[in-house]
Parts: structure tokens; C-alpha cells; sequence
């Protein structure tokens, strides 16, 4: 079956040019997918002909007049808006007419719209950011991500409980692990709601190991890490941050006089394999669980090939029907409803 997927054509620091290239990179590599371009069709159009590509059964376009700067509040893109390239692609998932949405434009404005579009599951109080990052053992998925800068222990819980169905239903993990981002790993370490979120973790049903300290986000201990937006963002950007600087380093160093400059060349293929495992590009793509609906952040300064790497996770998801998963895990059992 054709999975159709609404891009955002508009989104990001690149507009068009990356997003209508990510485009037919993604369709030249998935004979099962579709795509709607939305936004202004003369700039999409000019990029296309730019391309030697056109408009085909599997592209199509969908117009939208306006375009939701990176800079601009939520609540203005959300009331002043509604003819965005964000919003009507937004739309198209919740007439069924797309099975998911990808863009790169501005992070607030899209979770407001897509909660006001597509609005949350029962059962889920926020929708939450989540992706997947690198381990020493594979990768793990970390929620929230900035969507919720304040969270109670019951909100927690409930990103636990789809940040483990979309790392067993994308991820192929069989009961993944779930821990508790805290500043240690003793039950006495952390706040009240840190604490009150472990309480309920311990007799959700879900494989809860208990907390999980900074250090061990990337050593691989749990499939799923749970935390607040407000500690999630900040670990993200510090982890991309880090990245960037080590292999800022290794250059320099490499760099550094005729003898390291030799010693690079011959150790031109693993470092080359060092930047494909640690660059952000390969985890590009995350995703606003909890929303009637899949819909996929891709980094603003996403470049054609990032973008196509969010394009295949919103596939998967959608593939997956990970807002499916996740309503038929929240449905109250018989045994509940006659309680």
C-alpha cells in the first residue's frame, strides 16, 4: 500500500530548495510512498524546473499562501495563519488525505497547530517530542524534547508508555526498558515529581529499570528515557553541541603539523565512519507523539538529506500507525469499563 506523506515545502532555514530535493531523494528510494508538496506553488514550481523534475502522480502540490517565519510566536502563526504551508499540511493528515506530515518550520508554532488541528489522544493530557539518539549499543528514544517544559508525574508516565510502543513498533525492541532521567540513581535523588513519576512507573505494567543518570543516556542502559521538555531539550542541544566540538577537535588535531596530517590519511576511513555513527543528519526527524495523527519536527537547518531521513521516519510511523498503537493501549479494558 502507497503511504502519502504532506511536506511543509516552506519550513525551515532552506525553504523549497531543500525541501523539494529531500523530495525527489525520498521518492527515487521509496517505491511505497508518496508525497503532497504544500505551500506557494511559484517558488516550489521554479525549484522542480531548477531540478529537471515536475509534478507526477506520486508529487503532487498542494497550494498555501502563507508561511510561518522561524522566529514567530506560536499563538500568532496559530490565530493569523491558517492558510500556513505548516497548517494545510497539517490539515491533510486529518482529512485523511495524507497519512502523515514532515516539516522543518518553527518547533512552537507546529506543536500549537498540530494539537489545535489534529488534538490529542484520549487518554494522553500533552503531546510529546520524541526521538531516537546513539548508543554504544544501538540507539535509544528520549521524550520530551521540549514540548513540555513543566510536566506532572501522571504526564510522565504517559510519555513512558509511547515512547515505548514507538520503540518496539519502530525501533523492533520486544519490551523495551524505560528509565527516569535524574540526577542520580538512588531512590532519595530527585525532585517530587521525579519521584511521584517513579511510584507509577513501578506498577504501570511497563519494564521500568528505575532513574537513569546524564552519563547514561548514550551507554546504551535503557531503550526509553523519560524526562520533561525543559531537561530534554537542553540534553539534545548539549549532545549536538558536544558532537560538533569532538569532531571540531579531531580535525584540528589532525590538522596540526605534516606528521598528524599523514596519520589522518590513514585514518581517513574510520574517522569517515566516526562522523556517519555521531552526525545529527542520520537521527534527524522527531516526532510529536500523542496527537490524532503522525507528525514529524525535522531540525529548521535541515539540508535535502536530513529531510529525507525525517521523510522515512514519518514512513515508518505511519506505516506503523503509531497513534493507533497508542489509543489501543490507553482504551480502558472490559474489566475497567465494568469497574
Amino acid at each position: 500500500m502507497t503511504i502519502t506523506i504532506a511536506l511543509d515545502a516552506m519550513g525551515g532555514d532552506h525553504g523549497p530548495r531543500a525541501t523539494v530535493s529531500a523530495a525527489l531523494s525520498f521518492l527515487r528510494a521509496k517505491s511505497d510512498a508518496s508525497l503532497i508538496l504544500v505551500g506557494q506553488p511559484e517558488p516550489i514550481q521554479s525549484e522542480l524546473k531548477r531540478q529537471g523534475a515536475h509534478l507526477s502522480e506520486r508529487l503532487r502540490l498542494t497550494p498555501a499562501t502563507e508561511v510561518v517565519r522561524m522566529d514567530e510566536p506560536p499563538a500568532q502563526a496559530l490565530r493569523g495563519k491558517r492558510d500556513s504551508s505548516m497548517r494545510v499540511a497539517i490539515t491533510l493528515v486529518r482529512d485523511g488525505e495524507a497519512a502523515a506530515c514532515v516539516s522543518a518550520g518553527n518547533t512552537g508554532a507546529l506543536m500549537a497547530t498540530a494539537h489545535f488541528v489534529l488534538k490529542t489522544l484520549p487518554g494522553i493530557d500533552r503531546p510529546a517530542i520524541v526521538t531516537a539518539l546513539p548508543t554504544v549499543r544501538g540507539h535509544v528514544y528520549l521524550l520530551d524534547l521540549g514540548a513540555n517544559v513543566e510536566c506532572s508525574a501522571e504526564q510522565l508516565r504517559q510519555f513512558a508508555i509511547m515512547g515505548s510502543i514507538v520503540a518496539t513498533a519502530v525501533g523492533g525492541k520486544q519490551r523495551p526498558s524505560v528509565g527516569l532521567l535524574n540526577v542520580g540513581v538512588e531512590d532519595i535523588k530527585g525532585n517530587q515529581t521525579v519521584k511521584a513519576a517513579a511510584q507509577l512507573l513501578q506498577v504501570s505494567g511497563l519494564n521500568y529499570i528505575g532513574y537513569v543518570e546524564g552519563d547514561g543516556i548514550y551507554a546504551g542502559e535503557t531503550d526509553v528515557i523519560v524526562c520533561d521538555g525543559f531537561v530534554g531539550n537542553i540534553t539534545l542541544k548539549a549532545s549536538e553541541g558536544l558532537a560538533r566540538m569532538i569532531r571540531q577537535f579531531m580535525k584540528e588535531e589532525f590538522q596540526r603539523h605534516l606528521g598528524t596530517r599523514l596519520a589522518g590519511l590513514v585514518a581517513r576511513p574510520v574517522l569517515r565512519a566516526f562522523g556517519r555513527r555521531v552526525d545529527p543528519k542520520r537521527y534527524n526527524g522527531a516526532t510529536l507523539v500523542g496527537l490524532n495523527g503522525v507528525v514529524v519536527k525535522s531540525h529548521g537547518s535541515a539540508d535535502a538529506v536530513s529531510l529525507c531521513n525525517a521523510l522515512e521516519v514519518a514512513l515508518r510511523e505511519a506505516q506503523q500507525n503509531i497513534p493507533d498503537l497508542i489509543r489501543r493501549e490507553l482504551e480502558p479494558s472490559p474489566q475497567q469499563g465494568l469497574a
